[in-house]
C-alpha cells in the first residue's frame, strides 16, 4: 500500500485533534485497524473507506483514491480475502481443491482451466495472480498460523496431472516440515465427514471478533454471527479429532507424490 494515503489520513485526523481510539469510533473501527493502515501495513476495504469519509467529513475522497488493488477474485470472495489479510490464525477445510493460499502457480492455472463460462487467458492471468498473492501471507516465519485438514480427494484428483499434483504436494510437504503450516488429511475410510457441505475457512484476529467463511459452487458467504462462528469451528474441530495426526498426514502426502512421480 502506498503509505501517502496512510498519512493522509492522520494529517486528516491531527487536525480535527482526534486520537486514533477517537476516530476508530466514529468509523466503527477499531484502533489497531487504524494504526495499521495509517502506518501503510493495511490496505483499507472500500467499506473502510467509506466509513473513514463518512468519520472524517471528506466526502468521498478517500473512497475515491482507495489505492489500486489488482486482486481479481469472485464477486463472494472479496469480503473473505480482506479478511484473510488481517488474520492471525487461518484454518482451512478442503473438500475438493488445495486451498489458495497453498497453492503453486501451475496447480493455480489447472484449477481455474476448468470454469464455466471459460476464461480468457487474461483473466485467468489476472486470477492466477491473485492467488499467488494471497500466498504471501506465508513469509512472514511466523504469521498468520495457517492450518488445513485436507479430504484425501484433494491428494487423489490429479489437478493438472501426475507432474502437477507432485510438485503441488512437495510444496505442502516442504511448508509443513519447515514448520510454517500444519496439514491433517482425512483418509477416505473415515467415510461420512462433519464438514462434507463444501469448503470452510475459520479465521481469528488480534483485535475483532472470529469469522468464518463457506464456499460451495459459484456462491460464498462469510459468516460472523458468533453463534454460527461456533458452530462452524465445532464441526472442525469435530472432523479435525478424525484426521490423520501431522507425521502421520506427512508420511501420507509424501508417499502420495511419490506415486505421481516425485523423487526426493
Amino acid at each position: 500500500m502506498n503509505n501517502a494515503y496512510g498519512e493522509w489520513i492522520r494529517t486528516q485526523r491531527e487536525a480535527r485533534g482526534w486520537t486514533q481510539q477517537q476516530l476508530a469510533d466514529a468509523a466503527i473501527m477499531t484502533r489497531s485497524h487504524i494504526a495499521h493502515i495509517e502506518a501503510g501495513r493495511r490496505t483499507p476495504s472500500k467499506e473502510d473507506a467509506r466509513r473513514l469519509d463518512k468519520a472524517l467529513n471528506t466526502g468521498d475522497v478517500l473512497t475515491s483514491f482507495l489505492p489500486d488493488d489488482d486482486a481479481v477474485v469472485a464477486d463472494y470472495f472479496e469480503a473473505a480475502l480482506e479478511l484473510e489479510r488481517q488474520a492471525v490464525m487461518i484454518r482451512e477445510f478442503a473438500l475438493s481443491f488445495v486451498p489458495g493460499i497453498l497453492q503453486t502457480e501451475r496447480y493455480a492455472r489447472a484449477a481455474l482451466s476448468t470454469s464455466f463460462p471459460p476464461l480468457s487467458q487474461e483473466e485467468r492471468d489476472k486470477l492466477v495472480v491473485t492467488r499467488l498473492k494471497r500466498a504471501t501471507v506465508l513469509e512472514d516465519p511466523v504469521w498468520p498460523v495457517v492450518w488445513a485438514m485436507l479430504d484425501e480427494a484433494v491428494l487423489r484428483r490429479a489437478v493438472g496431472g501426475p507432474e502437477v499434483m507432485a510438485e503441488q504436494i512437495t510444496h505442502m510437504v516442504r511448508l509443513v516440515e519447515d514448520g510454517r503450516v500444519r496439514v491433517h488429511v482425512l483418509p477416505f475410510g473415515l467415510g461420512v465427514l462433519p464438514l462434507m457441505q463444501g469448503m470452510l475457512t475459520l479465521m481469528r484476529f488480534e483485535d475483532q471478533p472470529p469469522v468464518a467463511y463457506s464456499e460451495g459452487i459459484q456462491v460464498g458467504r462469510v459468516h460472523d454471527s458468533p453463534a454460527m462462528v461456533a458452530r462452524l469451528e465445532g464441526a472442525y474441530d469435530l472432523a479435525l479429532g478424525d484426521a490423520m495426526p501431522l507425521k502421520e498426514s506427512l508420511a501420507f502426502m509424501r508417499a502420495t507424490a511419490k506415486e505421481y512421480g516425485h523423487r526426493d
